[in-house]
């Protein structure tokens, strides 16, 4: 029934294409040998601009569930999300929340939405060097964002959350970017924690606590219930780019780019909790240049220089 309802945009123009060329087919002669390829380029060229081609931002409503226990699926998805610490307590060791780093509860553009998100999987992931699916990319944030247990593949839990993500990509071709997705580009610039701890001081303190370890208005920056070293966020050109979009909570987008990654590096070089197999991250030795620990597979390949 969805199938029909959300059929990819790219794939739509490609039947379209290929349906007028076999009604020309049975009116006339077949089309000249430069004239047919021509078509085809043109199907090809369609097919790709379709696929490069974000599309709008959109939240789905509940009513476009048409199965009464999978609406049931995503509302405990939804459920989860939003209290994981309580909800999983066995599966959460940080003071956070899933939402914590989604912001808006998941559904704001540029803040790390989770829509689209479920379309964009499987996908390949150099942190593992392998093809990942969703059920993966879920169990890295239980293990390093939230420093907790990863979660049965085949749980409840996990059901639901993937229930919760489907329902939020609802409209989204396979593979299509979305506009919004993720965190806005920031060009990176050296941080100081001098001025990151200055900034932190006068604007971050109200709601993460003069120590960084969270009040009941924000999460911990740093320290044992914080995100451990293994997480994204532990990424300063990451947290960097968050910041700048989201932060100070109360009055988001204020900061200046250095003034966002100078509190990044600041934070990011605070203690947290470690992440046990974060040498094996990264296995062809391609780590990302703001990685807060070295990698078995850089080290060999440095070697070998």
């Amino acid at each position: 029934m969805w199938t029909a309802k959300f059929l990819p945009t790219r794939l739509a123009t490609v039947s379209v294409t290929l349906i007028a060329l076999a009604c020309a087919r049975e009116q006339g002669t077949p089309p000249a040998p430069d004239t047919a390829k021509k078509r085809a380029e043109a199907v090809a060229a369609a097919a790709l601009a379709a696929r490069s081609t974000s599309v709008p931002f959109r939240v789905p409503d509940e009513s476009e569930i048409r199965d009464t226990i999978v609406h049931a699926a995503v509302r405990r998805g939804r459920a989860l999300v939003l209290a994981t610490r309580d909800s999983l307590p066995q599966n959460v060791g940080a003071k956070l929340r899933c939402v914590s780093c989604h912001l808006g509860e998941g559904l704001s553009a540029n803040k790390m939405p989770y829509i689209g998100v479920y379309s964009r999987f499987p996908q390949y992931r150099t942190r593992s060097a392998t093809v990942e699916i969703i059920e993966d990319r879920i169990n890295d944030c239980f293990e390093r964002s939230l420093n907790g247990k990863a979660l049965p593949r085949d749980s409840r839990a996990m059901r639901d959350i993937v229930a919760y993500l489907a329902f939020l990509s609802y409209g989204v071709p396979v593979g299509m970017q979305v506009t919004g997705q993720g965190l806005p580009r920031l060009d990176p610039l050296p941080g100081d924690t001098t001025r990151g701890r200055e900034v932190f001081t006068t604007r971050c303190t109200l709601c993460h606590g003069a120590d960084g370890h969270g009040t009941n208005a924000a999460p911990p920056l740093w320290g044992p219930g914080s995100y451990n070293i293994g997480a994204g966020m532990a990424r300063i050109r990451t947290a960097a780019a968050f910041i700048k979009v989201a932060m100070p909570f109360d009055k988001p987008g204020t900061l200046t780019p250095q003034e966002a990654f100078d509190v990044a590096t600041y934070i990011n070089t605070r203690p947290r909790p470690d992440f046990a197999r974060k040498a094996g991250d990264w296995p062809n030795g391609d780590p990302p240049p703001d990685v807060a620990y070295p990698t078995t597979a850089a080290a060999k390949k440095k070697a070998a220089r």
